[in-house]
This record gives structure tokens, C-alpha cells and sequence, in this order.
């Protein structure tokens, strides 16, 4: 049947064009603006911000934390401390969030110092211009606090630090009630001679971290929005580059993960100098986001002010910044003017249909208290969008499997002259008003929807951990349960078995999913070409183990649209006369898989009787 080869042909087509588009483009917008790096040979006068404290023997991240007195850090989503030895925000924990679905686990941490295993730190300060001497802090300055207590939403803590020169430094930090400090550097020049200083502002990380997504489909390393686009880094990218260096403003940089990220962001009206920066110390991969200003003149007598802003939290949406449409989300994005901070989120390329999509859920979630139910309810409402489209597609396809007769007696009629064949059926098409690729429209209407979805569980965090009914407790992960250890009546892992371990994690909603498969290919006719019945006869088998691994919540998506697909097309067939197919194809099937058995165990009895004789 041709609407079964044109929809095969358009799975296909649709898998080469998403996995080829998800290789070749790595966001939506315009392409990265090519690096300014110096030229090999040159000297340049502009500062260099890289941490100075030389590598240290490694300890636990307790045994960092003492190195230095610590001023705490209280908030509602918060937790953790500012190390006085180098005035850093380099102790963090996000108390919202948990390792795991366990509401008893440890919370997440985000931030840790130089010298712990995993250390991610925010450091700022100034540095002198290239052969000044004048003495700014380091990492190994130690700042005095100005009162007591700790940092919280309402009491900012104030920092003082006295070089002995002249130099008197004061770093005041504040923090809002979500993920954003607010880092005011002053330093007053009590000395007879101007000082020129650059103000600066860096994220460091050192060592390579363990990736939780796939990198075609989701961007982890060096992020920021300098210049004219995004700048999409990534570790493997910045290790082969060493640098990356931009002008711009309205500019903003960090390093993201899956679900978190720790970034700088300088006043919006600032013409900063940033970097992306990757170098070894003693060993160990260091990758760093930094910026400086241009150099400000301190005369004796006066002072001089800079400030930064550090986003280190969770990328919640409405925290954030959507601003899509009618659909646009007051967060850090449009409150401090940033250019475009949304972006922080990797929505991919189909971002006009994942970030109004994540809204709709998202507010359907906030109705219902279920993910889950938002996700089936999101799918109803597509299909109710598209209804018309189908109705026509569904149609059609009943139309075609009333001229089924017809269509097999024009096979016959030219069955050695295939041009006449075509011709007939294109004339038979006409004349019943057939689209003969109406089949091809349910799978067009759902792909982009499919994929969109799929970003959505990948990379929102408002997703991770998010639970439905019984067995799933996060939508963003696969069905834990599987078939193979009978949905664990059976205490064994099929995971551990070599080579083929990742294909026994079949789960109860994926064999569901598989099923409503199954069902919507039986509505159709069987194809008269053997080899297009074994593909449609195995397509549901592959689906299931493919998509097995995926999130649950898009199994659970693809089942409830299946069964959906099921009740439109059998309603629709039967307003137009066609025959339901399902229950004779089902009947079909189990006729020959019973034929199949026979036979095998006669072969085998055969094999045995032959044995027997010689």
C-alpha cells in the first residue's frame, strides 16, 4: 500500500532529519561569534584573572571547608558559607533539591572550595595593571567581617581588607530570596600616589565533571550570551582552544550543568573583556568564566566602586526568564535587563514549540498538582488542535481501504508494466478524492511534538523528580521497573548481564506503550508485500525496546496519544463505512504465532525421532 511505504519512508526521513539537524546546530539564534584571540607574538597590558593559590594536596570537602574561617549563608533555598581566606562564595548547597528522589537525601551541592574533591568556586576583586605594583587581595588574603552573623536575604555581610599600602578594600554581598548575589567592591586609595586597578570577576572549575545528558542534544560546559549570540562551549571544545576571548556589552558568562549554573553577570550597561579559559595546574583541568573592566584611576584621597552579580542555583523557568509572546515570565531576565538570560536553558531548536509547551504544562500543573496528568492532558489538547488535519488523514485512509478491491485487481491487472500501475492508481485517486500520503500526517503532526517534549523532560528542572502513579516517582528518568525480573518479584538486576544488560530494562510503561502500538498498526488492512508486513508486524517491538531507556513521562505520553490515534481513527473509519480491521488482524496474528509454535515443537519432535533412529 502506498500510504504504508510513504509512512515508513517518512519515519525514516524524520529520524535523519532530527539526528542530522541535532549534530549540525547548536541553538536557536544566530551562529557564535568567532573568537578574538591575541596574536601569537604580542604583549598585551590587560590583566590576567586566574586563581593564584598553587595546587594543593587533595582532601575531603570538610577538611577544604577549615582551611579558612567562614561566614555563613542562610536563605530559604540556600546553604553554605563565604571563605574570609580569599573572600570567596565558594560553599554551596541548594536545599530544595536532593540527589535523589529520597526527600532523606543530601541536598544538592553546587559549590565547593580549591582543594576539595569537586572544587567550583566565584571570586572577584582587583588586580593591578601589567607591571604596577600596587597589592591587591588574593586567594590567600585573609578579610576581616565587618560585625557578625550570617548572610541572609535582609543583612548583607560586609568584607575589609587593609594592604598595608594604602589600600584599604571593602567587598560588601548581598543575596535575593532565589540564587543571586550581589558583590559591591570598593577600595579606597589612602596613599600619596594614583593607583590603577581593573575590576574582575571570575567562576572557576577544577577538574572535568561527569556529564548527565548527551551532548547533541544538550549543551554542558561554557555558556554566555557575549557579543551578538550564544557562545556554546564545551569542555572537550575549550581543552582544544586553551582560550576564548570576547568584547562585548550587555554580555553575560558562567558554566552550566543539566539542571544547574553558576554564572557572572556584570552591569548590563559595562563593556566587559571576557574569557573562556582552560589550563592545567599541577595537573588537574581547570576551566574558567571570567571578565575585567577597563582600568579605573584611583587618585589619592578618593575610591572607587565596581559591582557584579552571580546567578549559582537551579535554571527554574520562572526564575530565570521566558520571555516568549504572550507567555512571558518575569524573572532575572527582564527584571535586571540581562540579554536574553533565558537562554541559560537549553530549549533546542525547536525552542518555539518546547518553551510555550513547557508553559502550558507547567500551568496545567499548577491546576492539577500532577506532572503526569499535565503531560496527558497537554497531549489531549494537541490533538484536539490538530483534529482537523487528522479527521482528513483518517479519512483518506478509510476512503483507501474502501477501493482496497479495486486497487488489488489494478496490482493484478499490470502486474509487469509498473508505470501503468502507477498511472491507474493515481487516476483512481483522483477520481475518489484520495491523498494517497494521508497516512504520513498523524506521524508529522506528533514528531515535533514528540521531540519538544522530550527537550522539555531533558532539560526543565521543574521535571526532575517530578512524580505520577504508583511505580514512577520521576517523569525525567526511565521506568525503573522491568519485565525481565518479573517488575522485581525477582530480586535481580538484568542490567548486570554482559552486552545485553541495557536492553533488559524493559519497563511495565514501555511494554504499554508497545502494546497501544501494536493496536494502532492492527486498525490498518495487512499489505499485501510480505516484507512490508514483517516491518509493520516488528516496528512496535523495536519502538518498545528503543524507547525503553527515554523518560518515562514521554513513554507515557506516546502510550496515551497511541490509545488516543486508536479511538479517533476507529471512530472516524467507521463514520465512512470502512471495516475496523483490529480485532480480525489480532485475530491473524494469534492464528500464526499459534501456527508458529506448532510447528516449532513438531520440528523439534521430528529432530528427536530422527535422533533416536540413527
Amino acid at each position: 500500500m502506498n500510504d504504508q511505504k510513504n509512512t515508513i519512508l517518512f519515519i525514516v526521513l524524520s529520524a535523519v532529519i532530527l539526528i542530522g539537524w541535532n549534530l549540525l546546530f547548536g541553538f536557536p539564534g544566530q551562529k557564535p561569534t568567532p573568537p578574538q584571540a591575541t596574536p601569537p607574538g604580542t604583549t598585551t597590558t590587560t590583566p590576567t584573572p586566574t586563581p593564584t593559590e598553587p595546587p594543593v594536596q587533595p582532601m575531603t570537602r570538610e577538611e577544604a571547608l577549615a582551611q579558612s574561617p567562614r561566614v555563613r549563608i542562610e536563605t530559604p533555598r540556600l546553604a553554605g558559607t563565604i571563605a574570609l581566606k580569599g573572600g570567596r562564595v565558594d560553599d554551596l548547597s541548594l536545599t530544595q533539591y536532593r540527589e535523589t528522589v529520597d526527600p532523606k537525601s543530601p541536598p544538592i551541592v553546587l559549590l565547593s572550595p580549591s582543594g576539595s574533591p569537586h572544587p567550583f568556586y566565584a571570586d572577584f576583586g582587583w588586580l593591578p595593571v601589567s607591571g604596577a605594583s600596587a597589592k591587591g587581595p588574593d586567594a590567600n588574603t585573609l578579610w576581616t567581617q565587618e560585625g557578625s552573623g550570617p548572610l541572609t536575604v535582609d543583612r548583607p555581610v560586609t568584607l575589609t581588607y587593609d594592604n598595608g599600602e594604602g589600600l584599604v578594600f571593602r567587598r560588601t554581598i548581598s543575596v535575593d530570596d532565589k540564587y543571586l548575589f550581589t558583590v559591591k567592591d570598593e577600595v579606597a586609595n589612602k596613599g600619596s600616589a594614583p593607583v590603577v586597578l581593573h575590576p574582575f570577576a571570575l567562576i572557576s572549575r577544577h577538574g572535568t565533571p561527569q556529564l548527565q545528558g548527551f551532548s547533541s542534544v544538550l549543551h554542558e560546559g561554557m555558556i554566555g550570551v557575549l557579543g551578538d549570540g550564544l557562545q556554546e562551549i564545551t569542555y572537550s571544545e575549550l581543552e582544544k582552544k586553551k582560550l576564548n576571548e570576547f568584547k562585548a556589552i550587555q554580555g553575560w558568562l558562567g558554566i552550566t550543568d543539566k539542571y544547574w549554573a553558576a554564572t557572572l553577570i556584570p552591569d548590563p550597561a559595562a563593556k566587559i573583556n571576557a574569557r573562556f579559559k582552560f589550563e592545567q595546574l599541577g595537573g588537574i583541568k581547570t576551566y574558567q568564566a571570567d571578565y575585567f573592566l577597563d582600568p579605573i584611576t584611583i587618585a589619592p584621597g578618593t575610591s572607587a566602586t565596581a559591582g557584579s552579580r552571580v546567578f549559582a542555583g537551579a535554571k527554574e523557568v520562572s526564575i530565570v526568564g521566558v520571555d516568549f509572546l504572550i507567555f512571558g515570565v518575569d524573572g532575572y531576565n527582564k527584571q535586571l535587563g540581562l540579554n536574553r538570560f533565558d537562554l541559560l536553558i537549553d530549549w533546542g531548536h525547536f525552542y518555539f514549540i518546547t518553551k510555550p509547551l513547557f508553559l502550558a504544562m507547567d500551568w496545567i500543573y499548577h491546576l492539577v498538582g500532577n506532572f503526569g496528568i499535565a503531560i496527558l492532558i497537554i497531549t489531549v489538547l494537541v490533538k484536539l488542535l490538530f483534529f482537523p488535519l487528522a479527521n482528513k488523514s483518517y479519512a483518506s485512509m478509510a476512503k483507501m481501504k474502501a477501493v482496497q478491491p479495486e486497487m488489488m485487481a489494478i496490482r493484478e491487472r499490470y502486474a509487469d508494466d509498473k508505470m501503468k500501475q502507477q498511472q491507474a492508481m493515481m487516476e483512481l485517486y483522483k477520481k475518489e478524492k484520495i491523498n494517497p500520503v494521508a497516512g504520513c500526517l498523524p506521524i508529522l503532526i506528533q514528531v515535533p511534538v514528540f521531540f519538544a517534549l522530550y527537550k522539555v523532560l531533558l532539560v526543565t528542572i521543574e521535571m526532575r523528580h517530578a512524580p505520577f502513579f504508583g511505580w514512577i516517582q520521576d517523569l525525567s528518568a526511565p521506568d525503573p521497573t522491568t519485565v525481565f525480573n518479573l517488575f522485581g518479584l525477582i530480586p535481580w538486576d538484568p542490567s548486570h548481564v554482559p552486552l545485553i544488560g541495557s536492553f533488559l530494562l524493559l519497563g511495565a510503561w514501555p511494554l504499554i506503550m508497545g502494546v497501544t502500538m501494536w493496536m494502532q498498526m492492527k486498525l490498518n488492512p495487512p499489505p499485501p508485500d510480505p516484507t512490508q508486513q514483517i516491518i509493520f508486524d516488528w516496528m512496535p517491538v523495536i519502538f518498545t525496546f528503543m524507547l525503553a531507556g527515554f523518560s518515562a513521562g514521554l513513554v507515557i505520553y506516546w502510550a496515551w496519544n497511541n490509545t488516543l490515534s486508536v479511538i479517533q481513527q476507529s471512530v472516524i473509519m467507521r463514520r465512512h463505512g470502512a471495516k475496523i480491521e483490529l480485532f480480525d488482524n489480532v485475530k491473524r496474528t494469534g492464528e500464526r504465532l499459534k501456527n508458529f509454535v506448532k510447528n516449532l515443537f513438531k520440528k523439534k519432535g521430528d529432530a528427536g525421532v530422527s535422533g533416536s533412529s540413527s
